[in-house]
């Protein structure tokens, strides 16, 4: 008889596994990275996204535990494996981690310096995230500027109505009328710029991003310009009767290209300048610090162009926009309302070649072309160089800045703390060798070592070292935050622009770039 055929082999199934893990980074007895020291500047760039859930009211959402070796895809994942995973970094904690994950970390640090790191690293993420709220605050949020751009495309003057039918601001470059336009059955105020002749940067200024110191475009469109609206100056321009009704004699109404900003500015860098010289004598601390602020953010701006690998245009004060900020409560109004701080945008990058002036020197004409032939961004710090001068209301000249007939720069009044400061700086961004000139990058720190320290009496009892530098970092940072708690419980100010200004700071500030600045400065 033939053999019965074997019997089928058991198949056993084995559960599923993962390779085994590599040694944490946080093994008791390592030494944190956060350990006395300035948290990296990538995990503070981590926290600037904003969301629709307040940062520091967002759950500790702590990352997925791994697999262990031989646990069954599916399986619980038993307590003991819980405690051996990573613990959490010191960014990704707020008050409401749970204890389990808050003592994972614990356990990793065996000394006082080990907590003080995590601490230093829980302030600078809170200080990014705090920054990143003010800055939504100040310019909103990037996606309801595309839902405006969408609804704006393809309309022109029907979609929107004439406020006022002169313009609100008149710049170097452009006239700004301010206009209506209902989006989600809420009326809107918007600016219509009307470029002069010439003077259209449209093609540049539609791909610079978003930035707090750069006028944005949110919609365009050529048409004539409506009857109702008077350009100044302009040839041909309509008379009206005095009823307003009718236009006393037709005009002609060219057809013009208009560019929608969601800011709508109310004056000029110039205009303010010309109308503090009062101020500049009965307030100088005040005044002088609000032109460190203002000279602040257009460094700002300019870093922001540079990293877009753009220039500038015409930068002066007829160029220079300034817009009011969202008001406080009227418990926490100024009294002078003059001193308060306007955003300063720049508005202009094209350069006029046309409107030189003569030169009175064959040295000067010289140094006149060959500032025009520079790169737009070597040219920047001779112009904010000579906005200093402007803004300290100093006349000052191309030629005198550059030293053609005399040795050195006008005399800035020692009218305040900030003017010795405001003068070096000047001097070092007008230096004659451009190697020995400062950059802009420098000279946004040098503002704002001016505007919030550390100050030169910081030295006077104790040598400046990297280690006292580091310290007082630290104390400022960890100051500045107990100081917006105790404003959002009390009845301090809301965070405004200054504020968000001063967190910009100290979020990348360090002890090497303060060693830098102060030698700069004070030496």
């Amino acid at each position: 008889d033939p053999l019965p055929p074997p019997l089928p082999k058991k198949q056993l199934q084995r559960a599923e596994s993962l390779p085994e893990q590599g040694p944490s980074r946080h093994h008791r007895g390592d030494p944190t990275p956060w350990a006395g020291s300035i948290p990296p500047l990538h995990l503070q760039h981590e926290e600037r996204a904003p969301s629709s859930i307040p940062p520091w009211d967002r759950p500790s959402w702590g990352s997925k535990k791994p697999l262990t070796k031989s646990q069954s895809l599916g399986e619980p994942v038993a307590r003991s494996s819980l405690q051996k995973a990573s613990s959490p970094s010191p960014a990704e904690l707020t008050f409401r981690t749970v204890d389990g994950e808050l003592g994972q970390l614990l356990q990793s640090l065996e000394s006082p310096a080990g907590v003080c790191g995590v601490v230093l690293g829980c302030q600078a993420a809170a200080l990014a995230r705090l920054s990143a709220r003010i800055q939504e605050e100040l310019v909103g949020p990037e996606e309801r500027q595309q839902l405006l751009e969408a609804e704006l495309a393809g309309k022109g003057w029907a979609a929107l109505s004439i406020l006022d039918r002169e313009p609100c601001c008149e710049s170097g470059d452009a006239w700004y009328f301010p206009v209506g336009f209902t989006f989600e059955q809420t009326q809107l105020v918007f600016a219509a710029k009307v470029p002069k002749l010439g003077c259209s940067s449209l093609g540049v200024q539609s791909s610079l991003g978003t930035h707090c110191s750069i006028q944005r475009l949110i919609g365009r469109f050529t048409d004539h310009l409506p009857r109702e609206l008077v350009l100044p100056g302009s040839p041909g321009q309509q008379s009206w009767s005095p009823s307003g009704e009718e236009p006393a004699r037709l005009a002609t109404h060219p057809v013009l290209q208009v560019l929608i900003s969601l800011e709508v500015p109310y004056q000029t860098l110039a205009g303010f300048v010309k109308e503090s010289h009062g101020l500049h004598r009965t307030s100088p601390g005040h005044y002088e610090r609000l032109a460190c602020l203002l000279l602040l953010q257009v460094c700002m701006g300019l870093e922001h162009l540079r990293v877009q690998s753009v220039g500038q245009g015409d930068l002066c004060l007829e160029n220079l926009l300034l817009v009011r900020c969202p008001c406080p409560p009227r418990s926490q109004q100024s009294k002078e309302a003059s001193l308060s701080l306007p955003r300063l945008l720049i508005s202009s990058f094209f350069k006029v070649k046309d409107k030189q002036r003569p030169c009175s020197t064959s040295q000067e004409q010289d140094w006149t072309e060959g500032l025009a032939a520079l790169p737009s961004p070597a040219a920047d710090e001779l112009n904010v160089g000579m906005l200093i001068y402007r803004i300290l209301h100093v006349d000052i000249s191309l030629e005198n800045a550059l030293g053609f007939r005399s040795n050195r720069l006008p005399e800035i009044p020692s009218l305040s703390i900030y003017s010795t400061g405001l003068k070096r700086l000047a001097v070092l961004l007008l230096h004659r060798d451009p190697c020995k000139r400062v950059s802009i990058e420098q000279a946004r720190s040098i503002l704002q070592v001016l505007l919030w320290g550390p100050r030169q009496e910081l030295f006077a009892r104790s040598k400046k070292t990297l280690a006292l530098l580091r310290s007082w970092v630290e104390v400022k940072r960890a100051l500045l935050l107990l100081k917006f708690a105790e404003n959002s419980a009390g009845a301090g100010a809301s965070p405004g622009l200054e504020e968000w200004l001063c967190c910009q700071y100290f979020k990348e500030a360090t002890e090497h770039m303060l060693y830098q600045v102060t030698q700069a400065l004070y030496t």
